[in-house]
């Protein structure tokens, strides 16, 4: 049998196997608008862990940050320092989210907005800004699910090809499962990743250099700027790191999925502890980038650095555990990218088509529109998703921007009793203004400042200002601050 068969053979095994876990997992249980959207908030830790991982740990973890490695060097680490970062935040905010999740039965991002702040306007601007800033997220997927699935099959199946099959068995599952396909594909996906993660990262320095030392120290002698900031572009110093992890920090938990997530579990606990152990899975991480910066050393010049961890292993390692890697990144965009299709149906149904043009509509037909509407979705994604041409990485950044806006909003609403939907909307709309400003005039960096930090900056300052001179409204819930 050929390298490409081998390989092919044991991609669509993977493949094969996840998408029937994900099928299987709705099995016996009526996908109503609860279950579908948060599983009956029953999940215990494992489940969250294992959902939480999914969607954090995605074709970023195994393409973006070798990838970045091996085209910005320095600048990377700060993937390392704002997800770790990022739990700490959700260890405060996520257990009294979940509280008045459960109390008043939410099921998504804007529901919180329209309940602390008591405006449908406002919940469906943030609908909006969440479904604009869940596309690049679920574009980066798929591009990382085609690059995995071409390079590992060593073309046996094409980039166009693999992302249309993804695709549509993702479509499929979360159509007929909800959020637990989710969890339960993670399962397969988050055991494969770890194991092929810490292999390709030990063994590859290893085979090429001796070791993971000897590899930093040809690094060194070759190329001893790639190591430091700012990067070759000389745009991501410093203040672009410290900037970014900032923002990144804040932002983690504010997409509406990981919002959105946690109201699967059972109860606040299960939160606080998974935000003690979310961590270790960071420790995954450092292994991905000594792939990347092996690859300046042993395959140099590549025109895309995404490309330089497949590259790199297919050099390294035989057909068959190439066809595991392929495997276990198919899974690794998959998993993320059906929570990310779920909660963008969800948020248009429930959030925008109901109360925009059908405020009648029951839960069954929400749900009912949801199911659909997120097949149209993955075909919408598919298709720029197949004419994209941004990096991994810059996909990402690009949806944190947005979605870090939501934060101002979502920590004065549970702390602060002063919160006002006069200045959580103004801060809202100048947030994204200036983001939509800064990077359709390419001013990112501004000043060396990741652009989103300095939109979150500004948001900040009109929200606390006008929330300052603008009494809360006697209409709007207290019950976050009780």
């Amino acid at each position: 049998m050929s390298a490409s068969a081998t390989a092919l053979l044991i991609i669509l095994a993977t493949v094969g196997a996840g998408s029937f876990i994900g099928f299987l997992a709705g099995r016996r249980r009526q996908m109503n608008l609860e279950q579908w959207t948060v599983a009956g908030r029953g999940f215990g830790l494992v489940l969250v862990w294992l959902l939480m991982a999914g969607e954090v740990y995605t074709t970023f973890s195994l393409l973006g940050a070798s990838g970045w490695a091996y085209s910005r060097g320095g600048p990377t680490l700060y993937i390392l320092a704002y997800m770790t970062l990022g739990y700490i935040v959700s260890f405060y905010i996520l257990p009294p989210l979940w509280e008045l999740a459960r109390s008043h039965g939410l099921q998504s991002q804007p529901d919180f907005f329209k309940t602390c702040y008591g405006s449908q306007t406002l919940a469906a601007l943030v609908a909006l800004v969440g479904l604009v800033s869940l596309l690049p997220y679920v574009l980066l997927q798929l591009v990382g699910m085609g690059i995995i699935v071409e390079v590992a099959s060593f073309g046996g199946i094409h980039r166009p090809e693999a992302m249309l099959i993804g695709a549509v068995l993702v479509a499929g599952f979360v159509f007929s499962s909800g959020v637990r396909a989710v969890a339960w594909v993670s399962v397969l996906k988050d055991v494969l990743l770890l194991g092929v993660v810490v292999t390709i990262g030990i063994v590859t320095p290893r085979h090429w250099f001796g070791g993971i030392g000897p590899m930093f120290k040809a690094l060194i002698q070759v190329h001893p700027s790639h190591l430091v900031m700012p990067d070759p572009s000389k745009t991501l110093g410093h203040t672009w790191y410290i900037s970014t992890v900032l923002l990144s920090a804040l932002g983690a938990f504010m997409w509406p999925h990981n919002f959105g997530a946690s109201f699967t579990a059972k109860s606040a606990a299960t939160l606080r502890r998974n935000a003690i152990l979310m961590p270790l899975y960071n420790l995954l991480l450092p292994f991905a980038i000594f792939v990347g910066f092996a690859a300046v050393l042993v395959i140099p010049g590549l025109a895309d650095g995404d490309l330089s961890l497949l590259t790199l292993v297919r050099k390294t390692f035989p057909a068959w555990f190439l066809g595991i890697v392929g495997g276990a990144g198919a899974l690794t965009a998959m998993a993320p990218t059906a929570i990310l299709t779920l909660t963008a149906a969800t948020l248009f149904a429930k959030n925008l088509c109901r109360p925009l043009f059908s405020p009648a509509m029951s839960d069954g037909q929400v749900a009912s529109l949801a199911r659909r509407a997120s097949i149209a979705f993955m075909a919408a994604a598919l298709i720029l998703a197949l004419t994209n041409s941004k990096t991994i990485v810059g996909l990402l950044l690009l949806g944190y921007d947005g979605v870090a806006q939501f934060f101002p909003g979502v920590m004065l609403g549970l702390f602060w009793r002063r919160a006002s939907l006069v200045g959580v909307f103004s801060g809202l709309v100048t947030g994204i203004a200036t983001v939509a400003i800064l990077i359709l005039t390419r001013h990112d960096p501004l000043l060396g400042l990741n652009a989103g930090s300095v939109a979150l900056a500004l948001n900040f300052l009109v929200t606390i200002s006008l929330c300052l001179m603008v009494s809360r409204q006697p209409t709007k819930s207290t019950a976050i601050q009780a």
